[in-house]
């Protein structure tokens, strides 16, 4: 009975795995592509949040090719690819806020009109992969690390809209950077909580093997 229980549970984790798999390859060219037009009309619209978000689906694309990489791994190599991930969310925090400080103080007025109808299309794309990766949410470290960049990137589209309609009503740029600082935050709450969860489930791991 054993032996019927633990086949049993490969099974089940083999299965998850192929499905998490094909999801990550979709979530995979969703995001590269995202970037592709992200950069090139962040530039153009002058728009430090759009940067941002670019910046992240290439982040975004980059941590998934590291989940491909590992998912046939074991549980140890998973939480160092989680830990690298974490880390990525949280440098990309940092690089967010620094750039919104060196645009409040060189930055000109984004163009609205092209913030709102990519950051619309972006959203699109970010609630496709969000729901792709919905059932892993509650994984270990690295399912969960794409589960919560999923998150951030559609909450971040939400809010680059809601910027694109305060520069729109304003003229200024603070809605702009208010909205890429607040994406930053985001960014680096979640790297930390990847990053702390990560580290639990190698001294867990390490843990079991030293017995």
């Amino acid at each position: 009975m054993a032996g019927c229980s633990c086949d049993a549970k490969h099974s089940e984790d083999t299965l998850k795995n192929d499905r998490f798999r094909r999801a990550l390859w979709i979530a995979l060219w969703i995001n590269a592509s995202m970037f592709v037009v992200e950069i090139i009309a962040g530039f153009n619209a002058s728009s430090a949040s759009l940067l941002a978000d670019a910046i992240d689906f290439l982040g975004d694309a980059a941590n998934y090719v590291i989940s491909l990489s590992v998912l046939s791994m074991g549980m140890l190599w998973r939480s160092r690819a989680a830990l690298v991930k974490g880390s990525t969310m949280l440098l990309f925090g940092l690089f967010v806020i620094a750039k919104v400080v060196w645009d409040f103080i060189h930055g000109t007025t984004p163009e609205a009109l092209t913030m709102g109808a990519i950051g619309f299309l972006a959203l699109i794309a970010n609630l496709t992969v969000a729901i792709l990766l919905y059932t892993f949410r509650s994984g270990d470290a690295d399912m969960r690390s794409v589960w919560l960049c999923s998150r951030n990137d559609a909450i971040g589209n939400v809010a680059v809209m809601i910027a694109a309609a305060g520069v729109f009503g304003s003229g200024q740029a603070w809605p702009d950077l208010l909205v890429a600082a607040i994406m930053g935050s985001l960014a680096i709450t979640a790297g930390l909580s990847v990053i702390k969860q990560a580290k639990r489930e190698m001294i867990q791991v390490k843990t079991v093997k030293g017995r």
